[in-house]
């Protein structure tokens, strides 16, 4: 099954690319692989959330907004070289701007990389770094950039 069909079997529409809030491009290709840019869980241009994990945003929050940064990444793809042109998920990169008691940054990235499995199978299977930060653009409590492959 295409990513693309997988998305719509599982109710999911990936959202228009998110305009960048900088100078800089949402996704760009080198050779085989395609690198975004950090994406924020916009929804309609807006963050459903903003503050802290462990603080302002819990833990469950945070999960589900992984996963919208996720879906604005592969929107960023899809809009560069088609979705279906994935071959695999090669590594996810997660911030969480954490309180700083907060140690539970993997489980928050586990919304993008879970969401990721969905959609690949085994081709999202990736390598991951999930990072505690201090503060991210716009107050937003999780970012996420992909690296994947394309044929």
């Amino acid at each position: 099954m295409t990513p693309k069909a997988k998305l719509a079997e599982l109710g999911i529409t990936l959202p228009p690319v998110a305009t960048p809030a900088g100078a800089y491009i949402p996704a760009r290709r080198s050779g085989n692989l395609v690198f975004t840019a950090g994406q924020v869980p916009f929804v309609d241009g807006k963050l459903p959330a903003t503050g802290k994990i462990g603080g302002d945003v819990s833990a469950e929050q945070a999960y589900d907004l992984a996963r919208i940064c996720t879906l604005n990444a592969l929107a960023a793809i899809d809009a560069l070289v088609g979705l279906d042109a994935v071959t695999g998920v090669v590594k996810v990169v997660g911030f969480v701007a954490s309180s700083p008691d907060f140690g539970g940054q993997p489980g928050v990235i586990n919304g993008a990389s879970d969401l990721l499995g969905e959609v690949f199978g085994e081709a999202g299977a990736h390598a991951r770094s999930a990072v505690g930060v201090a503060e991210l653009p716009l107050n937003a409590p999780v970012e996420v950039e992909l690296v994947v492959e394309v044929g």
